[in-house]
């Protein structure tokens, strides 16, 4: 990615003095104005090209709105709350958090979770001059399933030191691919699979409306008495709900150290004996303070001088972008897309736009071509993609692979539709309809033939079903279909007197 110029950031709050003296180090010039108001911010924003914040300051669309040379928003805690996401990335600017609260929101919810075997309370029954061994009997971690909703930094961090003693880890997460989060022992599922499996539940989403996670409904599908901890935000756990879980022994316990309203008016929740609360301490550690400011202005320094990019919430696309190769590849995608729009200009709008490239990036720089003459448009790596669906552009990026083996040369393309992979090529045969590749799937490869159906009866014989039948639209020659079948045929063997290639699989 080449690099963005960034030469004067606002902090709008009180971070550590490292924050702006890193700034000013390399070359930004740092202006530090506390407790504005939301007109005086809207004022005072125009004028710069990036903004530190901590949890006080309100990025409201009116102020990214107002914001005509912003570039960046620094967060500098966990959670972006209060900044209007959607509105930044349609702006084009980059929403960058630290990872200086990792550590201490992890350990803090690690923490809870090991409590929750009544260490606290017997702790405070032992001050009260108290000796009872049976009222506080615990449970061991060891073997439990702890269900981690929200597989960020944080969510990564709980469930490495949570599998040291011994737990299970499953998870769920709408962003993080299920591959990244099995590379550090994780399992990824639906929330409906993950309810009913856990002993712990833990979250570290950010507060939408769309994440209250846990409420009635939710807690009668876990285990009866299920324990939750909430290191994140208050309201991702309904408390009117968890209260009446807890008094139903539905829910057996739990930590909470963020609230809906904080500090909490309404201290049922705080004075249950099964729940242990804090005054909201997740970032609340000396390193965790320091870090954060420190971690926000060198992540913007290394942005400026095109060394990396990290922790950015809305813009990962940008990650994988800042060797020389990749600059040349976007410009590439620029350029092809640019020419595109000159030849289409006449003929908008686009009904159909099928990008195929070697990168996601490189995809995000076509449309950045396709868009460019928009009228007002502005379009960039980061906000083009809802550019273009705003534009009516359904821009599908197709997979295509060709692999030879034993001199035999197989080519497959694939593309991404209702947010699931599906087939549209395989070896030269387009079929009709894309194949949803899911469930159970068999190839084969066979001349074209009006009673070519009627021929796999021995399918049948082995104890198979068929599901769906998927054909080319070509309707001569060697062809390749596919069909859904209800198990794997136990040999591949059984179709030889009929297909002449065949293999099969299951998703």
């Amino acid at each position: 990615m080449a690099p963005i110029s960034i030469k004067t950031v606002l902090i709008s709050e009180s971070v550590d003095p490292r924050c702006k003296a890193i700034l000013e180090e390399n070359g930004i010039q740092v202006t530090e104005k506390q407790n504005m108001t939301k007109d005086e911010l809207i004022a005072e924003i125009k004028d710069y090209d990036g903004l530190v914040v901590r949890s006080a300051t309100k990025v409201t669309a009116d102020v990214v709105s107002a914001a005509n040379n912003l570039k960046i928003i620094g967060r500098a805690g966990t959670g972006v709350d209060n900044v209007d996401v959607p509105a930044a990335t349609k702006k084009g600017i980059i929403v960058m958090t630290p990872s200086g609260n990792t550590i201490s929101a992890a350990e803090l919810t690690c923490a809870l979770l090991m409590s929750l075997s009544n260490v606290p309370q017997a702790a405070m029954s032992m001050k009260q001059g108290n000796w009872d061994r049976k009222k506080f009997m615990g449970a061991e971690l060891y073997g439990k399933v702890l269900g981690i909703v929200g597989l960020g930094r944080i969510g990564k961090e709980v469930a490495s030191r949570m599998q040291s003693f011994g737990m299970k880890t499953i998870g769920y997460d709408p962003i993080t691919p299920p591959e990244v989060s099995a590379s550090w022992g994780v399992e990824q599922m639906s929330l409906e699979q993950l309810w009913p499996q856990c002993d712990y539940i833990t979250v570290h989403t950010p507060l939408l409306p769309s994440t209250v996670l846990l409420n009635d409904e939710s807690f009668a599908k876990c285990k009866k008495g299920v324990k939750v901890v909430n290191c994140a935000r208050g309201g991702i756990i309904d408390e009117e709900a968890l209260l009446r879980a807890l008094k139903s022994g539905q829910c057996g316990g739990a930590g909470l150290d963020v609230f809906v309203e904080e500090p909490p008016k309404n201290h049922s929740l705080v004075e249950h004996p099964n729940v242990i609360s804090c005054p909201h301490l997740g970032a609340s550690t000396k390193e965790a303070q320091a870090r954060c400011g420190e971690d926000i202005a060198l992540q913007i320094v290394d942005m400026v001088k095109g060394k990396n990019l990290v922790g950015a919430v809305n813009a990962q696309v940008l990650a994988s972008t800042f060797s020389q190769e990749s600059q040349q590849l976007i410009k590439l995608g620029e350029a092809v897309g640019s020419v595109l729009q000159s030849f289409s200009a006449s003929k908008k709008p686009f009904s159909h736009v099928q990008i195929t490239t070697q990168t996601g990036y490189m995809t995000s720089a076509v449309l950045v071509g396709l868009l460019n003459h928009e009228s007002g448009c502005c379009p960039n790596l980061i906000n083009a993609l809802s550019l273009a669906k705003e534009t009516g552009i359904t821009a599908e990026g197709v997979c295509k692979v060709e692999i030879v083996a034993n001199g035999c040369s197989y080519k497959a393309s694939g593309s991404v539709q209702g947010g699931a992979p599906v087939l549209l090529e395989l070896c030269n045969s387009v079929f009709r309809q894309p194949i949803s590749l899911t469930g159970n799937l068999l190839f084969f490869k066979a001349p074209a033939n009006p009673q070519l159906l009627s021929s796999l009866a021995v399918l049948a014989t082995e104890g198979v079903e068929i599901e769906s039948f998927s054909a080319p639209a070509d309707r001569s020659g060697d062809l390749w279909y596919c069909v859904g079948v209800s198990s794997l045929l136990r040999d591949l063997s059984a179709l030889n007197s009929v297909v002449k290639d065949a293999a099969q699989l299951s998703f």
